[in-house]
């Protein structure tokens, strides 16, 4: 028997998060867990899709700054947190979730250039240190996942930033993976077929820890 766990995907645009979150659900079913709950950050609730929408609306004359962004996704996060996932939880569904506050760290803090102190912070004050159980990053380089993403639609106002944006993100992702042991990082350099039996293999690896 496992316990019910909140596992969260991570990584660049065109990293395959989706199809990561599809994979792991998959796996969960085999092993008989039927309560899934996917969602993804920032939405998964009316208020926080809203907020999805202001964060990736090109404005004529005043975009958001970086310091706005960042509260914005805080609010949009605490608003799934305390109205999804938390009581999902507690009624005994695994959570899995289209990126959470690692996202936060790269993006608007190694890609933006928001100190970390002032993100750790609002994580202390609004998330209780609220973390996942899992968090599994899909590593690709900035070149190939806007490729990638360039193909799927056309992109939006974040996917549009320079390269050396994507850069300095996926640098802050790599470090924050190798600092803490609940972050399983993947290769999504490879094709499909191949991250998605990495994924697998990981994630059986990992769900045979958590028998009890």
């Amino acid at each position: 028997m496992i316990k019910n766990k909140f596992i969260a995907i991570e990584g660049l645009e065109g990293a395959g998060k989706t199809n990561a979150c599809i994979c792991v659900k998959n796996i969960l079913k085999k092993y008989n867990i039927k309560n899934i709950l996917l969602v993804r950050q920032p939405g998964s609730t009316p208020i926080a899709e809203d907020i999805r929408k202001l964060i990736k609306k090109q404005f004529n004359t005043d975009n958001l700054i970086k310091e706005t962004e960042l509260l914005l996704m805080y609010a949009a996060r605490i608003q799934l947190v305390e109205k999804k996932i938390k009581p999902a939880l507690k009624n005994g569904a695994w959570v899995i979730s289209d990126r959470h506050d690692l996202s936060s760290l790269a993006y608007q803090g190694g890609g933006l250039g928001i100190k970390k102190t002032k993100i750790t912070k609002l994580k202390s004050l609004f998330l209780n240190n609220f973390i996942p159980d899992l968090t599994i990053y899909l590593d690709v380089s900035p070149k190939i996942g806007l490729a990638r993403a360039s193909k799927r639609n056309t992109l939006d106002l974040i996917e549009k930033r320079s390269l050396k944006f994507f850069n300095q993100t996926r640098k802050c992702y790599l470090k924050n993976a190798k600092l803490d042991n609940k972050i399983i990082t993947i290769n999504a350099n490879l094709n499909i077929k191949k991250v998605t039996q990495n994924i697998k293999k990981k994630i059986l690896d990992w769900l045979n820890k958590q028998v009890i």
